[in-house]
């Protein structure tokens, strides 16, 4: 760890020493002998700290732990980090004040008034919050939940009954798969092209499959912009073209979408769009966002409507499938605090992607190097294959596949999987160009070490 990461943590953990003295002496803080004693030794310390931060001359730090076996997290700080679903979760320095000062379990609940629902509170101005979740999709309702699962979840239990089909692209993730089973309905398999692409003639030639054997149509199409596997782009559009010509819902799955890049549900013809806090909405796990359209809001976010047989209560506000609140505290008012950044980064997706394809034409100037993902490259996550490069090296290598990342880390760069040399992901999302070009030297250079051809 870096002695700069190490003081920084060092001095916000001596600011919470004294916020801890505030809140055992609230509210007037009058301070016993002893309370003033170690609130001034506190201040003390944070001094010194400021003043080898100015001279830019550290004293030695063994600060590891938070508390004992959790460590203090520092891959933001000291490492280029292209981990494949973790750039787009990157927390914003709002976000990260916000955890701070909200940490505590319902803080977002300070101000909860009749109607007692997550969605109606103003201050903070959640409710405000949600109408413009609505219109940053193009969607007309919205709601936090917890995690894109969770918004899986709610549709499928909303849509669907025992036996009912709904469709999923062949390379669905597997929380769509079990939240569509744990409702008792079944998921059938939308086809790839030999591009690896979900297409709308695909889909449709998958619902009249399922209205041949069963009588019946689908209930629910559910399929990603962009997988997961290979980060390939689905035809969406014709997907949703398709299902509204058949009259079935379509899930539009945006965890790798909403949030990076513009995002238009009445667009595409989506009745639903889910997307994913932590993986592309700069937003703390778990966090996940649910929009509809008026035609499904009643249905999706209904109210229960039963009473108790012995005491007469009942629920009225409480939205049935969404278990009344969702995401409460720290990750909901985090996801607030990101929100003005990531509705303005949206607009510059075209330079992320720049970046990417900038990047890529330089990894695969490595001898062997290759895209497993479709080219030429529309989203920043990236599948590729080294089994004819640094694959070969492993196998005579006396770390084995661990020699990629050792070198990666000596070069501080994370977010591989430590071992892997076949195939791999990685996303250079929110990397900045020095970063991108140091990223790219720093494998072109691994490669010539080891006598790999670099053209």
């Amino acid at each position: 760890m870096s002695i700069e990461t190490q003081k920084i943590y060092e001095a916000e953990f001596l600011l919470e020493n004294m916020r801890e003295i505030l809140r055992r002496t609230a509210p007037d803080h009058r301070f016993s002998e002893e309370e003033r004693k170690e609130f001034d030794e506190n201040i003390k310390k944070l001094d010194k700290i400021v003043g080898e931060m100015r001279k830019n001359k550290y004293t030695g730090s063994n600060l590891k732990y938070i508390v004992d076996k959790i460590e203090l997290r520092r891959r933001e700080e000291d490492f280029i980090n292209i981990d494949p679903i973790q750039a787009g979760g990157r927390l914003t320095l709002e976000a990260r004040k916000a955890m701070i000062a909200y940490g505590d379990g319902y803080s977002i609940c300070d101000h909860c008034f009749k109607p007692f629902r997550l969605d109606q509170i103003q201050k903070p101005p959640v409710h405000e919050f949600m109408e413009e979740l609505a219109e940053f999709v193009g969607m007309e309702t919205a709601r936090v939940v917890r995690g894109a699962r969770n918004g899986f979840q709610i549709v499928s239990n909303a849509l669907l009954e025992k036996g009912d089909v709904a469709l999923v692209s062949s390379l669905a993730h597997y929380s769509l798969c079990l939240a569509i089973e744990s409702v008792g309905g079944v998921w059938k398999e939308i086809p790839l092209n030999r591009e690896r692409i979900i297409t709308g003639e695909n889909t449709e030639r998958k619902i009249e499959e399922v209205r041949e054997k069963t009588g019946r149509l689908p209930k629910l199409v559910a399929v990603s912009h962009f997988d997961y596997i290979f980060a390939n782009e689905h035809d969406v559009y014709g997907i949703g073209k398709t299902c509204r010509e058949y009259g079935v819902p379509f899930l539009y799955n945006g965890a790798y979408t909403v949030g990076v890049m513009p995002v238009d549900g009445k667009k595409i013809g989506a009745d639903f769009i889910v997307g994913s806090g932590h993986k592309s909405m700069a937003s703390p796990a778990p966090t996940g966002i649910l929009a509809t359209t008026d035609e499904y809001a009643e249905k999706i976010f209904a109210t229960t409507k039963l009473e108790g047989d012995l005491t007469g209560r009942s629920f009225g506000v409480k939205e049935t499938y969404l278990l009344g609140c969702t995401v409460m505290g720290a990750p909901l008012i985090a996801m607030m605090a990101s929100f003005p950044k990531v509705r303005e980064r949206v607009k510059h997706w075209d330079e992320e992607i720049k970046k990417t394809r900038f990047f890529i034409s330089e990894f695969t100037k490595i001898d062997g190097n290759k895209v497993v993902s479709e080219m030429p490259r529309k989203h920043t996550l990236t599948k590729v294959d080294t089994t004819d490069s640094f694959d070969k090296i492993a196998k005579k290598h006396r770390r084995r596949g661990y020699f990629l990342t050792d070198e990666l880390k000596k070069r501080k760069i994370t977010g591989l999987f430590p071992g892997t040399t076949r195939e791999f992901k990685l996303n250079t999302y929110g990397l900045s160009w020095d970063q991108i070009n140091y990223l790219a030297e720093a494998f072109k250079e691994i490669a010539e070490v080891y006598g790999l051809e670099v053209r």
